[in-house]
């Protein structure tokens, strides 16, 4: 299992637009389609990464809870699919639906989505305010597979709730851990 770290985009960073292909709708959705009305979270996971499938639960648990409070949640795949066809669409609509994703799951066949966010790992989030300005970027929590910590999503919860309540997030910002995106 790789141990990859994200690049930490700027604060600040605005989010770069993108037109992708909704695995789950079988549609192509844009930035300005999707976005939310207090904020956006884009993840960066897949399928088949140990550190995804050790924080699925909990993200869509956060995602029922978050997306009411009018912060939209949307998760894009950008992994090789040649090497790796266990992250190509028609798996990813199965796995969203066997896990009950409320939020849009987006295949980035070019990569140029992912490179345009400076993504380098699964799971990678960036968390944007209503002006689609870069306020977050990390790690969900210190939880990782293995380490006997929970996902508890205190990092992710403490920067989405600094952006609902206009406050200042204090919090260090630590870079998440997972497997690098399968380039091709």
């Amino acid at each position: 299992m790789a141990r990859t770290p994200s690049t930490m985009l700027p604060i600040g960073t605005k989010a770069p637009e993108f037109n992708l292909l909704d695995t789950i709708s079988d549609e192509f959705q844009t930035l300005k389609q999707l976005e939310g009305t207090n904020g956006t979270l884009i993840m960066f996971i897949c399928n088949h990464c140990p550190f995804v499938i050790h924080i699925n639960q909990k993200l869509v648990e956060l995602a029922e809870v978050y997306q009411t409070k009018g912060i939209q949640f949307i998760a894009i795949s950008s992994n090789d699919v040649i090497n790796y066809p266990q992250d190509g669409p028609n798996e990813m609509k199965k796995n969203a639906k066997a896990l009950n994703y409320s939020f849009p799951y987006l295949y980035d066949e070019t990569q140029e989505i992912a490179k345009a966010y400076d993504a380098a790992c699964t799971p990678d989030f960036f968390l944007f305010d209503s002006n689609l300005e870069l306020v977050y970027r990390g790690q969900m929590d210190d939880s990782r597979p293995g380490n006997g910590l929970p996902a508890n999503a205190k990092d992710l919860k403490n920067a989405m709730d600094c952006l609902l309540e206009n406050t200042q997030n204090t919090w260090p910002q630590k870079p998440s851990i997972g497997c690098n995106i399968k380039w091709k």
